[in-house]
């Protein structure tokens, strides 16, 4: 399977290390678990969005951007990457996060604002608070009032390109496609045949990326993405959808059906950015045993989840698990009540 053919801007810092989680593996008495350090690719800090961001800049400076807007929550991972990648590469970053504009810059707003991003917060209606308006309109919603800078901006002659939420776009995709391959060889390598992968999925185009890869390289191992926001709704089709976009953009021969694709629900707990109990004893846990920082948006669900997951007995001790880790450590710094 051949990448080559899409544009690329190098931004990351690739490979990433495969590590074991010995102690880990101990204390839960479970599979053999891994770690994928993507939360070390360098750029701003590093994370998962870094690899779709090596094929998304490379689009928008191909069509000649030279702004770059996109939306998320306050305390949005790639939204801080997106900065750095765009101060990186002579642009001018804009931001459109869905909450309210603290008294206190934390964590990754507070990045945000070193890398110089023009930032707007969307405060939250209250019917997402109340069920009456899911955070999926929220952010359509915001995207709608975005327009109006867009035109703006446009007409001052910036050149602007539109980046969705979680860079997920099938060109972003490419960018797990190719994690795939580089996983898969970086087991062969050590005579590992890896079983499962497990990460948070969000805005899910970590996870399409990663199932066409798997898919395509026929690899036999099932990608599992952990819902830690609840709130997008058919998450199944839609990463089938985005894989499928992808393939084309690789011109690869593979689809992706709905029912390929794993998505390990309850444990999202009050919403999303919303830490659970458990998500917290699993950052503690991770941490004492591993030396590893997980956050509490993302990756301590997740992780959350593969406690629970090893408990319960769903996989054997024979088997070898990945937990990817996507990144996001900035965000433990807006969070300092929960420790």
């Amino acid at each position: 399977m051949q990448i080559g053919g899409v544009p690329r801007i190098r931004l990351a810092n690739l490979p990433t290390p495969l590590e074991e989680m010995p102690r880990l593996t101990e204390a839960l008495g479970g599979p053999r678990l891994f770690v994928k350090r993507d939360d070390l690719t360098g750029l701003g800090w590093g994370g998962n969005k870094i690899r779709k961001l090596e094929f998304v800049m490379a689009d928008a400076k191909r069509k000649g951007a030279d702004t770059v807007i996109t939306f998320g929550g306050v305390q949005s991972n790639c939204a801080r990457e997106i900065s750095a990648a765009a101060r990186r590469l002579g642009m001018k970053p804009v931001l459109f996060l869905l909450g309210k504009e603290p008294e206190e810059y934390t964590g990754n707003l507070l990045l945000d604002k070193i890398f110089g991003a023009e930032i707007h917060f969307f405060e939250i209606p209250p019917g997402v608070q109340t069920g009456g308006i899911d955070l999926e309109m929220a952010m359509k919603m915001m995207e709608q009032i975005a327009a109006g800078r867009v035109s703006e901006l446009e007409s001052e002659g910036r050149r602007c390109y539109i980046i969705p939420a979680g860079a997920c776009t099938p060109i972003g995709c490419v960018g797990y496609v190719n994690a795939v391959l580089e996983l898969v060889q970086q087991a062969n390598d050590r005579g590992i045949k890896i079983d499962y992968i497990v990460h948070a999925t969000g805005s899910g185009g970590t996870q399409a990326g990663m199932v066409l890869g798997v898919k395509a390289l026929n690899a036999g191992i099932e990608v599992v993405g952990v819902d830690i926001g609840g709130e997008f709704k058919n998450m199944e089709s839609f990463i089938a959808k985005m894989a499928n976009e992808t393939a084309k953009v690789l011109g690869l021969g593979v689809s992706v059906k709905k029912e390929e694709v794993t998505i390990l629900r309850g444990y999202v707990g009050e919403g999303y950015a919303i830490p659970t109990e458990e998500c917290i004893e699993a950052i503690k846990l991770v941490a004492e045993k591993e030396g590893l920082t997980l956050d509490p948006v993302y990756t301590g669900k997740a992780m959350a989840a593969l406690i629970d997951q090893v408990r319960e007995g769903a996989f054997s001790k024979e088997e070898n698990v990945v937990f990817l880790h996507t990144g996001g450590e900035p965000a433990v710094f807006a969070y300092p009540r929960f420790f």
